[in-house]
């Protein structure tokens, strides 16, 4: 006999939840502790187990958008949840997203719903993604909302990877600057100095310290690297906890330029993900908690917070964004025309769409600038160092008189 699952069996003794009940228990996540009671160690804890989680279960997008419309397709081609797991499972490639489907399949043979089944797997199926899965088997129209969230993970992931480029393209230039120097710092400039010294010159004032640099980079490249990677372990640890992530989403933020771009995709995915998550029926509490979760920025979601804070209180949406004074005013109107006319998951939807479109219009704007600013940043300090470095040289005659 199969010896279940002591978590299952808990997951499967536990009342029959409503609707509104279940949506928050998503939302909120399921802790041991609440959240009054918990330390800091704890939410450090939980927030590292998540990520490395995620890191563990990654999947690739296109697997995810791929098992998503065809589960789609074979549960409304009338196949049984658990047929429909197993069939994909068997055709995954992937072999942690095999596994996990192999796990999800199994725990739904033994009684769990698709969505409690999912929701034991966090690093591969997110908050939002188990939520509108939870939403299509409450109203009965589980197909359509697969389809729909297909759409949406696709659409989330264009707007993402068009951001990423506009940043990529700047790191990747200062990376190569990096690389070049390190490699002039080390090879180059010493061996200007074994000619230097041989001749016996005084070296001007600007090539001594470029020496000078070498010199401390070359005898200490161990301990620089190790402090460099050591640096970033330490954001990494910071950027986890409460205080720390919002000073670095604040920074974010506030960047010139680039923290307009990163906004407007904040704008986006909200505006997206709300109205999709009202569209399929889940409850405003629960939907501002989701997004909460979703947002990836702790400034923002901060302001959910007390924007849901607000909301439960009685406030309209509209009302709760525009006292948090985060969120433009274009949004509220248009969240705010939608409370008045019924239809605030199309107003969202097309909030989504304006601030994808801005997202396009920035991303062009700033890659037609950033190209021909940067080649001249890097050209420019490449000069300046070949200069410095081959400065000795304009005094040639000196240099060779002296060592005579």
């Amino acid at each position: 006999m199969t010896e279940i699952d002591p978590k299952l069996a808990e997951q499967l003794s536990e009342k029959e939840l409503t609707a509104e009940e279940a949506f928050n228990k998503i939302a909120t996540g399921v802790k041991k502790k609440k959240k009054a009671d918990m330390q800091w160690g704890d939410e450090f804890i939980e927030e590292l187990n998540l990520s490395l989680a995620k890191i563990k279960s990654r999947v690739p997008l296109k697997n995810l958008v791929f098992f998503t419309r065809q589960l789609a397709t074979m549960f409304a081609a009338g196949l049984t949840l658990e047929k429909a797991m197993s069939n994909l499972a068997v055709e995954e490639r992937n072999p942690g997203f095999k596994k996990t489907l192999e796990k999800v399949a199994e725990d739904i043979r033994r009684g769990l719903s698709l969505s409690d089944s999912m929701e034991r797997h966090p690093g591969t199926f997110d908050t939002l993604f188990i939520a509108l899965v939870k939403a299509g088997e409450v109203s009965g129209s589980l197909q359509r909302i697969l389809d729909q969230l297909a759409t949406y993970i696709e659409a989330v992931h264009d707007t993402n990877q068009k951001v990423k480029s506009a940043l990529y393209y700047p790191v990747m230039v200062l990376g190569f600057l990096v690389g070049v120097m390190a490699i002039m710092l080390i090879w180059i400039v010493p061996k200007f100095n074994e000619v230097y010294q041989s001749l016996g010159s005084e070296l001007p004032a600007a090539t001594q310290a470029l020496v000078t640099i070498s010199d401390a980079f070359v005898d200490h490249f161990g301990q620089v690297m190790f402090f460099i990677f050591l640096a970033w372990i330490v954001i990494w640890f910071i950027a986890l906890t409460r205080r720390g992530g919002y000073i670095i989403d604040s920074f974010k933020l506030k960047f010139p330029v680039f923290g307009t771009l990163i906004n407007y995709n904040i704008y986006n995915k909200m505006t997206k993900t709300l109205g999709i998550l009202l569209g399929a029926g889940v409850p405003v509490i629960p939907s501002m908690r989701l997004i909460q979760r979703v947002v990836n920025n702790k400034v923002y979601a901060k302001a959910l917070g007390i924007a849901t804070d607000y909301i439960r209180d009685g406030y309209n949406i509209s009302a709760a964004f525009r006292i948090t004074e985060k969120f433009p005013s274009i949004m509220i109107q248009l969240i705010s025309t939608g409370e008045e006319t019924g239809e605030i998951d199309n107003l969202l939807d097309k909030a989504s769409d304006f601030y994808a479109k801005q997202v396009d219009a920035m991303v062009s704007r700033m890659t037609s600038l950033i190209e021909p600013l940067m080649i001249m940043f890097v050209g420019g300090l490449i000069l300046l160092i070949l200069v410095v470095t081959y400065l000795p040289i304009f005094y040639i005659g000196m240099a060779m008189k002296s060592g005579m």
